[in-house]
């Protein structure tokens, strides 16, 4: 009665990187029970890709309006990234921009368990808090 020529995917998890990932048609979930456990898709929502170019576009402005408040003689308080700064200098935007994007990459991987969604809007939320602030200081010192 089955006629199914093709061995069954689904009886086997999608892995976090499957060779599904560029012509597979699999975005979410059928059962409940998975959607609560979470795992791997084969295609990602368009909804993921703002707000993954969303934290990106604030990491350069971050970056940017960081090294503008430090010629007007502000201080950097995050003590990694005035670590990088010591070391690499006015290049330390390649590096923060490359960490944030390798992070970027990893939640969107994981991007259906909760933790990495919860991740994800913190960071939108996180992003334009920092970058608000930031706007504010350099209102103020102009």
């Amino acid at each position: 009665m089955d006629n199914r020529i093709s061995t069954d995917r689904r009886r086997r998890p999608t892995p976090i990187v499957s060779r599904y990932i560029l012509w597979g048609r699999r975005k979410g979930f059928r059962r409940q029970a998975d959607h609560r456990r979470g795992g791997y898709v084969d295609r990602y929502h368009p909804g993921l890709l703002f707000f993954l170019i969303l934290i990106s576009g604030l990491n350069i402005l971050d970056s940017s309006f960081t090294m503008m408040i430090l010629e007007y003689g502000g201080r950097e308080v995050n003590p990694i990234v005035e670590a990088a700064m010591h070391l690499w200098g006015d290049g330390f935007w390649i590096w923060k921009f490359a960490i944030v994007s390798a992070g970027l990459v990893i939640l969107c991987l994981h991007s259906k368990y909760r933790m990495a969604k919860a991740a994800i809007g913190s960071l939108s939320l996180l992003y334009c808090g920092v970058v608000s602030y930031q706007i504010l200081l350099l209102s103020a010192l102009h």
